[in-house]
């Protein structure tokens, strides 16, 4: 079929052509952001999950969608190595001068922005990853101790006061939270909990990986009251078939049964791989229906893709002996497992193995889902594993 009307589109954080299985978690996260420009109370959300299971395009999604009712919104991704101030900085900066739609910046938009100025000042010493300039003077006093814990709270008050003058609200869309050091998510919380004792138009909606969980209650204890936390996994049978026989039957083109039947087992109904899929039944397909002989096809050119880009990429980041911390999980299954059987596996210590285990929940490559259990962040790699290593060898 012809390549150029293929309606897939696999990619990190592409939309789908059919966003399927999401509509009451949209809702809910409108109904949220509406309540906040208000004034009224409502929690910031955290949405966590795997990777592939489209996040970052369900945050954008509602991104796009506060925007378009007039909300200020402010797009973060959180990437290894920056600080939060780094990344927060020009965000909030860009926010601001759009909130005065263009006129000259006054009253508290101009408050908020010597706000900004002061802490950039009082922080990009510390921070050296600042690197945004103001050109208002600060306020004296107002964000600028150079301490993070301090300036942050009364930087975020400055603004949601400006966006409450201006009957809208800040919302803060912060992608891989689960890559913010600790004492800088401890401090946004802290603020983010201020804002909403003030009832002020500020709140965050963020994603991240299950670890995240873990993270934002050792950060802080009342971090469960603040946010409400939506876990984000594979589609429903009937969304996952909806989400891969609707772009095609667009463009006049079926699935057999078979074929789809196919395509569900093998992209397990994650959002990312339906798309992968997709895109090679297509390709296989010489004209509908896209059959089960099209889709089989297509699984040995989808996994091939994945083994090249989307698993490789990952892969490539691990040490030796993080790679063969993982052959184990894999020989073991895709379930979670406890570190001591691991541990057996490899024929060492759970104790010398720490370091591994650690190192590999840093770099979001697993996660623990229970105490000393051990899960692959990355659906299906259990299966790349055992074809990019076929051996398992003991350390």
């Amino acid at each position: 079929m012809d390549p150029r009307k293929n309606p897939y589109a696999p990619g990190a954080g592409k939309p789908p052509p059919e966003l399927a299985g999401r509509d009451d978690i949209i809702e809910r996260a409108a109904i949220a952001i509406d309540r906040i420009r208000q004034g009224r109370a409502s929690r910031s959300f955290v949405f966590y999950g795997l990777r592939g299971v489209g996040k970052t395009v369900l945050l954008n999604k509602i991104r796009l969608d506060a925007e378009a009712r007039g909300v200020a919104a402010i797009p973060i991704e959180a990437p290894e190595g920056r600080s939060l101030p780094g990344i927060l900085a020009p965000s909030l900066k860009s926010a601001l001068i759009r909130l005065n739609r263009g006129e000259a910046i006054k009253d508290s938009g101009a408050r908020a922005m010597r706000a900004l100025a002061g802490f950039i000042a009082a922080l990009k010493i510390k921070y050296q990853d600042i690197e945004v300039g103001i050109e208002l003077p600060p306020e004296p006093g107002l964000a600028d101790s150079g301490d993070l814990e301090v300036d942050l709270p009364e930087l975020l008050t400055a603004v949601a006061t400006a966006a409450k003058d201006r009957k809208t609200a800040i919302i803060l869309f912060i992608d891989e939270l689960q890559y913010v050091p600790k004492r800088e998510l401890a401090t946004l919380i802290a603020a983010l909990h201020r804002i909403e004792q003030t009832q002020l138009p500020l709140a965050m909606i963020a994603a991240g990986l299950p670890q995240i969980l873990a993270q934002l209650g050792e950060a802080k204890s009342y971090a469960e009251r603040l946010f409400e936390f939506i876990r984000i996994d594979k589609l429903t049978p009937a969304a996952a078939r909806e989400a891969l026989v609707k772009p095609a039957a667009e463009e006049k083109v079926r699935y057999d049964d078979g074929a789809i039947e196919e395509v569900l087992n093998r992209s397990e109904g994650y959002p990312y791989f339906l798309q992968e899929w997709g895109k090679h039944c297509w390709l296989a397909a010489d004209a509908s229906p896209i059959t089960r002989e099209d889709a089989e096809e297509a699984t040995a050119t989808a996994l091939a893709d994945l083994d090249a880009s989307f698993f490789r990429v990952r892969f490539d980041r691990l040490t030796p002996l993080e790679k063969r911390y993982m052959r184990a999980m894999a020989e073991l299954g895709p379930e979670a497992r406890r570190s001591g059987e691991i541990a057996d596996l490899l024929g060492k210590k759970v104790t010398q193995l720490g370091p591994v285990r650690n190192a590999l929940i840093e770099k979001g490559m697993i996660y623990s889902p229970g105490h000393g259990e051990n899960a692959f962040t990355v659906p299906l790699f259990d299966g790349f594993m055992k074809r990019i290593m076929p051996a398992l060898e003991p350390l």
